[in-house]
């Protein structure tokens, strides 16, 4: 009981929250107690506060072991401006401030410090581990983007083998493994790399429901991004997902020319300027940030408000995890895809083309296989994301595109024989544009140059377009009746699952896809986000993010930092009278009040006068 009211207390007056989300006062507890903990929680979820708290109720220094440089910055950033005494050791400090932090270390000065992987198992660092341990005591590990330990997860990182090192030589030191993407596979692994089998296992939902999912066919993607971003995100920060490195720099070179602001990131810039592209991302407002997937793990940035993908991810975990980017603050956010055959054997030719092993290119195979069935499908985006990571939803979640526009389905049982019928006759040796050229019967230079002017599917399909035919070709990939032939540099050919309907002995239903039509305002706004939209142009909105903005700069932090913008909206909506009313704003603790709080009661003044 002792210990429950201790972390309430730290709760409110450190961190400035009334209550405990999900299951964090559960998680909170078991650790401050002294157990192992395996932690599977939403981007946020709030996974941070279940290693901070604690570490600080509990006697010496908490490690959390971190691979994000990003991340570090961030959260001991933040935890400074709570009073905590936090600290990072990673290779971005220069040599004499990192033999100041192991200073304050050795003096028992820190209460969390975040380390990365490698430094944590080098033999001097676990001796001076052994050091702080005898003298200070070692509150817990943490481990953070636990996932990293798989090898078949989607962001392996070696080193995060070698963490067992930690039940070996601490094994009175309570552990927690944290992440937001781990399938059933993925959780085992964990605990099997980690050696956490008495840990207890704290599984939350997946669901994010204040993401807006849409899925929608590519159709000139520039101006597609451009309609939506004009309007619904005029001013917001967001992030937009490039497969390679050079789309990256010519989206963000034509976004700046139609006059956003707009940065690319990838892993191929020089390092300064990669870091000096972030920096503005986190600091400054309704920045653009167009990457490559290098940029983002660990991006403690609560207010983005979209993410866009102009290329299918690799499936589902990093599609998850980047549009669980989007709306960390709990207000809406949009999470928008457009993608077209041509990803899926592009995605498909770089798996083929990798030196990874078999089992492995076969495992992301079936990843992609599942991420494009998310895509096709016509049921509720967060029921099917749920349902992947073994999570039932009851569907009709008001929050994506199959719910607001349920899509509209015909038997496409005779087309698709044709379309395989052409495949099969052709030698399934041939790519999408050839095949529909066939059925359209179209005299091309390729046609005649392998005389498929005289099969017979030539000409039998003038019934559909050939944008129909493209829907119906990439639905029956999406269905695993037809498959790209790497061999045959992307022709499509015919799997053991396409026989019953060749053969007449079963149907298929096809999405119809529907005109190429900008979303009414209906379908764009919930009620929360429309609250949010409103705001935008209110004089006291402003003031207080410019007073944020000020506040921010001079201290050389990012604005979220200072506040999240969910808790800008509650002083904007409440407009607290004295400080004792600002203390009760959510995301207001008693370090926060002292330090801004009479700031934001100026601007609140000036702007009642």
């Amino acid at each position: 009981m002792q210990a429950q009211t201790a972390a309430q207390q730290l709760l409110e007056q450190t961190f400035g929250y009334s209550t405990f989300r999900g299951p964090q006062e559960s998680i909170v507890h078991h650790v401050a107690s002294g157990g192992d903990a395996l932690v599977l929680m939403p981007t946020g979820g709030g996974k941070s506060l279940c290693y901070q708290i604690p570490a600080l109720l509990r006697q010496g220094v908490g490690i959390v072991v971190s691979p994000l440089i990003a991340l570090m910055q961030d959260q001991v950033d933040a935890l400074r401006q709570l009073g905590v005494r936090a600290a990072f050791i990673n290779s971005s400090l220069d040599a004499d401030t990192a033999r100041a932090t192991y200073q304050t270390l050795m003096r028992g000065e820190l209460d969390i410090l975040y380390v990365a992987p490698e430094r944590l198992v080098a033999p001097n660092f676990l001796s001076t581990l052994h050091e702080i341990q005898q003298r200070f005591g070692i509150a817990l590990f943490a481990i953070d983007e636990a996932h990293c330990v798989s090898q078949w997860g989607h962001d392996f990182r070696p080193e995060y083998r070698q963490l067992t090192v930690l039940h070996e030589v601490f094994p009175d030191v309570p552990r927690i493994a944290l992440t937001a993407t781990a399938d059933a596979p993925t959780r085992h692994e964990i605990v099997e790399r980690l050696g956490l089998d008495s840990a207890e296992q704290f599984i939350s939902s997946f669901d994010r429901p204040n993401i807006r999912y849409r899925v929608t066919l590519k159709n000139n993607a520039r101006q597609q991004l451009l309609a939506f971003l004009a309007s619904e995100h005029p001013h917001d920060a967001g992030i937009v997902y490039c497969l390679s490195r050079r789309k990256v720099e010519e989206t963000a070179l034509w976004l700046k020319e139609q006059g956003w602001n707009a940065l690319p990131y990838h892993a191929g810039l020089d390092a300064g300027i990669r870091q000096a592209n972030q920096q503005r991302f986190l600091r400054e407002e309704g920045i653009i940030m167009v990457a490559t997937v290098a940029f983002g793990m660990g991006i403690d940035k609560p207010n983005v408000r979209f993410v866009a993908h102009l290329d299918l991810p690799k499936s589902m975990e990093g599609y998850y995890q980047e549009t669980g980017r989007a709306g960390r603050d709990g207000l809406d956010a949009n999470a928008w895809m457009v993608y077209g055959l041509g990803d899926v054997v592009n995605m498909r030719q770089l798996l083929s083309g990798s030196d990874t092993p078999e089992e492995r290119k076969r495992l992301e195979r079936q990843k992609l296989d599942a991420l494009l069935g998310y895509c096709e499908s016509t049921h509720c985006r967060h029921q099917s994301i749920l349902r992947y990571f073994g999570e039932q939803h009851a569907g009709s979640c008001g929050q994506c595109d199959n719910c607001l526009n349920p899509v509209n389905t015909w038997n496409g049982t005779e087309a698709a024989r044709m379309a395989l019928s052409c495949v099969y006759r052709s030698g399934q040796r041939f790519g999408a544009g050839h095949l529909i050229d066939i059925l359209l019967g179209k005299s091309t230079e390729q046609i005649k140059r392998f005389n498929h002017h005289s099969l017979s599917t030539f000409g039998i399909g003038k019934s559909l377009n050939q944008a129909q035919w493209s829907s119906v070709l990439r639905q029956l990939v999406a269905a695993g009746l037809l498959a790209t032939d790497m061999e045959g540099y992307g022709g499509l050919r015919l799997t053991e699952a396409a026989r019953p309907l060749l053969r007449g002995e079963a149907e298929i239903w096809l999405r119809s896809d529907p005109p190429d039509t900008r979303s009414s305002k209906a379908e764009r706004a919930s009620q929360t986000r429309e609250a949010y939209k409103e705001v935008q142009d209110d004089p006291l909105w402003l003031a207080l993010k410019a007073r944020r903005l000020e506040l921010a700069r001079e201290q050389e932090v990012p604005p979220y930092v200072i506040f999240h913008d969910s808790t800008l909206l509650e002083i904007l909506h409440q407009k607290p009278q004295d400080l004792q009313a600002m203390g009760r704003i959510s995301g207001i603790g008693e370090a926060k009040l002292a330090r801004y709080g009479a700031d934001f009661l100026q601007v609140l003044n000036e702007h009642a006068d």
